[in-house]
């Protein structure tokens, strides 16, 4: 009996499981060189073996920046920063309401009002906001206006999914609590479901202008106004000391932008 424990080894895996999990390794290496082979038809390997020298040759024409462009650049960054933060605001002033209809314990009606606000706050997600640049500018023409409305149709989506989360997440005790009351529907959103919302809705609302600065920047290459406009005019003109600058006050902005809202966040939750 001794002899016969002796002789048996200990294994993480039985053979059947190692030789399935071997297959399945093979079948995936399998799939990925035919989808590689697919992404690459059409790859001309030429440019891709040039790539490092066209590289180094383009970040040689793009340094110094050109600083002397900067003058130039005042009144874009501020429209960028503009569209940014009328596009939030907007966003906020839409999506605050149907996250309250989409939300399972205030929506008034779970048939049919919250299947539509959930639907809307989908469909504000699914569109990307240069899409939806793109979209506007061809109906109202290239501007601000456009970027505004692009920035806000996203915003829509994503304060509306967080915002209508937590309003589900809401501890129970203080509604049970002020229910109790006879409170009113109106009263028992006003004091029992806003307060706990509120540092989250701020949070949320500050994480997104902070992306929507990011967002803005770009949406200006597709004619939306900003800063991006003067990013794609350079471009068009191979500017790359310009280009250069531009990327360099986008970053800048960005970095300032990221630590206010960090600050702001830090201080409402």
């Amino acid at each position: 009996m001794n002899s016969l424990n002796s002789s048996l080894t200990w294994q993480y895996r039985t053979p059947k499981t190692q030789l399935l999990l071997w297959v399945g390794w093979m079948l995936l290496l399998a799939l990925f060189i035919y989808c590689w082979n697919i992404m690459t038809e059409h790859t001309m390997w030429v440019f891709v073996y040039d790539a490092p020298q066209a590289a180094a040759d383009l970040i040689d024409r793009a340094f110094p920046p050109r600083w002397s462009y900067m003058e130039r650049l005042w009144l874009p960054l501020w429209d960028t920063l503009n569209m940014a933060t009328l596009g939030t605001l907007l966003g906020v002033i839409l999506a605050t309401p149907l996250a309250f209809l989409a939300a399972s314990n205030t929506t008034p009606s779970r048939v049919l009002v919250r299947p539509i606000a959930l639907f809307v706050i989908v469909a504000s997600r699914s569109i990307n906001s240069l899409i939806w640049a793109l979209l506007l500018v061809s109906i109202l023409g290239p501007g601000l206006l456009a970027g505004i409305l692009a920035i806000a149709l996203r915003s829509i989506g994503f304060v509306g999914k967080l915002l209508y989360e937590a309003i589900e997440e809401t501890d129970l005790t203080q509604v049970e609590a002020i229910t109790s009351t006879g409170a009113s529907r109106a009263q028992i959103l006003n004091y029992a479901i806003v307060p706990q919302v509120l540092p989250t809705f701020f949070g949320i609302s500050v994480f997104r202008w902070d992306i929507n600065i990011r967002e803005s920047a770009i949406l200006g290459l597709v004619g939306a106004g900003g800063i991006g406009m003067q990013l794609q005019s350079s471009l068009n003109v191979l500017a790359w000391p310009q280009v250069t600058l531009i990327i360099l006050v986008v970053l800048a902005t960005v970095v300032v932008s990221e630590w206010i809202s960090a600050k702001v966040r830090q201080a409402v939750i």
